[in-house]
């Protein structure tokens, strides 16, 4: 069995869903800024490890779905729901966001360990993104529920997690301006990637029930 395509799919989907600014990345970038390098990757470490249990927990429930073919068609009609609102939400609905000054006040290395795994905590989107991603993977035999492969998926998401921390620790105040241009854009980019999703999901369903 080839363990390196999971390494390289959690690897890659991990970099997709968090390279958008957001809570954690640029809280971490505050921190290195306000703080220096230590703190700021100890707060890392702690979001990281929040982040290793969300896929694992993602991946083993995604398993669990998988072998029930009627909830895996319940969850596709629900997700092109879901996706198509989000689409049109974001598209048509949504104000554009702005970024937001944080205010870093200086804290020990403990303390910023145990805020980033608070923020972790509280972002929920890990959980159903692998949940998908997994299940998506699966069904074009691209992943398999094997505990080594999810072993392998899991330590690429903490691989790819993990360099764009550190991206934007290293490199925020170059990128600095340029996050604010996406995070106006930011809707727009969702909306997008949502419709696709939304698209994609619609096909498989059809092509589901043409096959019945």
């Amino acid at each position: 069995m080839n363990y390196i395509l999971p390494l390289f799919f959690g690897f890659v989907t991990a970099v997709i869903g968090i390279i958008p600014p957001g809570l954690i990345n640029m809280t971490a970038a505050k921190v290195n800024l306000k703080e220096g390098a230590k703190n700021a990757f100890w707060f890392i470490f702690g979001a990281v490890i929040i982040i290793f249990f969300q896929a694992y927990l993602a991946i083993l429930f995604a398993n669990i779905i998988n072998v029930r073919p009627d909830i895996v068609i319940l969850l596709r009609e629900l997700g092109f729901g879901v996706f198509g609102a989000l689409a049109i939400y974001f598209l048509l609905i949504a104000k554009k966001p702005k970024l937001k000054k944080a205010k870093i006040e200086k804290k020990s290395k403990k303390k910023r360990f145990f805020l980033g795994m608070l923020l972790s905590v509280l972002n929920f989107f890990p959980i159903p993104y692998y949940v998908f991603i997994t299940i998506t993977l699966s069904s074009y035999d691209l992943f398999s529920f094997h505990p080594f492969a999810i072993f392998t998926f899991v330590s690429g998401v903490v691989l790819g997690s993990t360099l764009v921390f550190y991206f934007y620790i290293r490199f925020f105040q170059h990128i600095e301006s340029k996050a604010d241009y996406l995070l106006r854009n930011m809707n727009t980019i969702i909306g997008s990637i949502t419709g696709v999703i939304a698209l994609v999901t619609l096909f498989n369903i059809i092509r589901y029930y043409m096959q019945q």
